[in-house]
C-alpha cells in the first residue's frame, strides 16, 4: 500500500495539474512496482511561499528578487 506525500509551493497549480500528478505517479508505481492502483495513496501539499525555505532565504523573496 504505498503512500507518496508531494509537496509544491501554493503558485496556482490547477485541479487539472493535481490530477495529473495523481495519475502519473499512480502510474509510475504500477508499472515499475507492480502497485495496485485501488490501494496506492497520493496526497499533494500546497505549501506557501513564505512557508518555504531555500539556503537561508525564504522562496517568496528569492521569487521577488528574480522578478525585479
Amino acid at each position: 500500500m504505498p503512500y507518496v506525500n508531494i509537496k509544491i509551493t501554493d503558485e496556482g497549480v490547477s485541479k487539472a495539474q493535481k490530477q495529473a500528478l495523481v495519475t502519473g505517479v499512480t502510474q509510475l508505481l504500477q508499472n515499475v512496482l507492480n502497485k495496485n492502483p485501488k490501494t496506492t495513496f497520493v496526497v499533494i501539499e500546497e505549501v506557501a511561499l513564505d512557508n518555504w525555505g531555500i539556503g537561508f532565504d525564504l522562496v517568496s523573496d528569492i521569487r521577488k528578487a528574480t522578478q525585479e
